[in-house]
């Protein structure tokens, strides 16, 4: 497992030319490489060499009966500290659970069913306490065609669920449907990492602003 991200790790590197990641992935360290999967997909393969720099990257995981073929989680603390790193305060932890798996033609039940999937998972995995600030569990599928009631569905989604009245912060439940062949994606309004899966899109440079490291997962 790869270490936490942290808030304030580094900046960003120099914008990518080819439209895909900005690093080339023969650049990271051999024992880094090693712990990345192979897939027996070419689309999955490029997906991870984006997410690879900032998630634990999994292959063919099986959890409570559903079955995907890309599994990654990220995990992150925003930490703020008063003149040495063990005097610290405001710690906040940030988690995200992301499950992708291939189907022909997806269907808005499928997509219910997996929502209700996503909440066992973060009942299962979210530790609500003072740290805890957000948890995304996000659910892809990557499909052959994408019918135009499966893409109202997902263009009207938004699923979040305050823990203990947003004391214990929260977690936000994400679809994700992707067309590759047709170039065409659509995505929940907080699926901020539907951006590694238009590998037709370049990844743009977010702007800085609250937890902004968290949004330039893919640039590490």
């Amino acid at each position: 497992m790869s270490e936490p991200a942290s808030a304030d790790d580094g900046a960003p590197p120099a914008d990518a030319d080819d439209g895909g990641n900005p690093h080339d992935p023969e650049d990271l360290p051999p024992e880094i490489r090693e712990n990345v999967p192979d897939y027996d997909d070419e689309y999955l393969d490029r997906v991870s060499d984006r997410l690879m720099y900032s998630y634990d990257l999994d292959a063919d995981v099986v959890v409570d009966g559903e079955r995907f073929e890309l599994y990654a989680e990220m995990r992150m603390r925003n930490q703020k500290q008063f003149l040495h790193p063990a005097l610290s305060y405001a710690d906040h932890e940030m988690m995200e659970y992301l499950f992708a798996r291939r189907v022909s033609t997806p269907t808005v039940g499928e997509l219910e069913r997996l929502v209700a999937f996503a909440h066992d998972v973060a009942d299962e995995r979210v530790e609500a306490n003072e740290q805890h600030f957000g948890t995304d569990v996000t659910v892809v599928l990557v499909a052959d065609r994408l019918p135009d009631d499966v893409a109202d569905f997902v263009e009207g989604f938004r699923d979040r669920t305050l823990l203990k009245l947003g004391y214990y912060g929260h977690y936000e439940v994400n679809v994700v449907v992707v067309a590759p062949d047709e170039e065409r994606l659509v995505a929940s309004e907080a699926a901020d990492i539907a951006g590694a899966f238009r590998l037709w899109e370049r990844v743009e440079r977010p702007d800085e602003g609250f937890f902004s490291r968290f949004a330039k997962r893919f640039w590490r």
